[in-house]
Order: structure tokens, then C-alpha cells, then sequence
């Protein structure tokens, strides 16, 4: 397994709206937590979504995993980790959500991202130079 290249932090207090009856968060909507993680750790190297489309590729989430260890619930405090774990065919980033106070894991997940030609709709099988280009202060 290859060691993380970049990590970045979200912390977050959970919203009336994002619970069910039960008062714990809804299922679908981790995938909204995993994407403030995402797109935060996106741009530490500038390239969130705006900057994706403008270098001409699409990068849509072609899987997704998401394991509830513990429920997560109304107002409490939640920071949400996403970790690059691929980048030379993909992008697969890893979710850690943890109690804020207590530091618990309460939800692990991935999303794994592929490039695709915004112009032809062409898969790409591997990622693109202006990905590349701003991963090499990384690697």
C-alpha cells in the first residue's frame, strides 16, 4: 500500500438538517462531509473543481465506500480528514470522521476519481499532466 501523499482537515459541527428521525445523520449525507475534506485537500494543490474544468478534464466519482462505525449526531463537533492515497491512474482519497473532543472514529470511507476528457468525454487511464504538475512539490 503506497504511504498518503497529502492530508487536509475539515472541522465541523453537524446541522439540525442533516438528521434523520432517529437524530443521528442521515447516511447520504457523510458524502457531503467527505466532500468538504475533498475539496479542501484539492486545494492545497489549486486544483478544486473550478480548476479541474478549466484544464479541460472532468473528474467524476466512479466509486464510493463509506463504513459507520459509531453514529454521528445532532450538533456535535466532527472533524473530517481526506487523505490522497493514488494519483498516477486515479484519484482515490480515504475519509476519516472523528469525534472533535474526544478524538473517536466515527466513519471511514474512500471515493475513487477518474479523468475524463471534457471536450471528447475519453476516459483517461492515467491522470492528466495539469495534475501531475501540481503534485510534483509532493512527490
Amino acid at each position: 500500500m503506497k504511504k498518503a501523499l497529502l492530508c487536509a482537515e475539515v472541522e465541523m459541527e453537524v446541522p439540525f438538517q442533516d438528521v434523520d428521525a432517529m437524530q443521528v445523520v442521515w447516511h447520504g449525507n457523510y458524502f457531503r462531509y467527505f466532500e468538504a475534506a475533498r475539496s479542501q485537500l484539492l486545494r492545497m494543490i489549486d486544483y478544486d473543481y473550478a480548476e479541474m474544468r478549466a484544464s479541460n478534464y472532468l473528474w467524476p466519482i466512479i466509486e464510493t465506500r463509506v463504513r459507520f462505525v459509531q453514529a454521528v449526531q445532532y450538533r456535535q463537533q466532527i472533524v473530517v480528514s481526506a487523505t490522497l492515497m493514488e494519483w498516477e491512474n486515479r484519484l482515490r482519497i480515504d475519509y476519516l470522521i472523528r469525534d472533535a473532543r474526544t478524538g473517536a472514529r466515527l466513519t471511514t470511507g474512500h471515493t475513487i476519481q477518474c479523468a475524463v476528457d471534457a471536450q471528447t468525454h475519453e476516459l483517461q487511464l492515467v491522470s492528466p499532466a495539469p495534475l501531475l504538475e501540481r503534485l510534483k512539490a509532493y512527490l
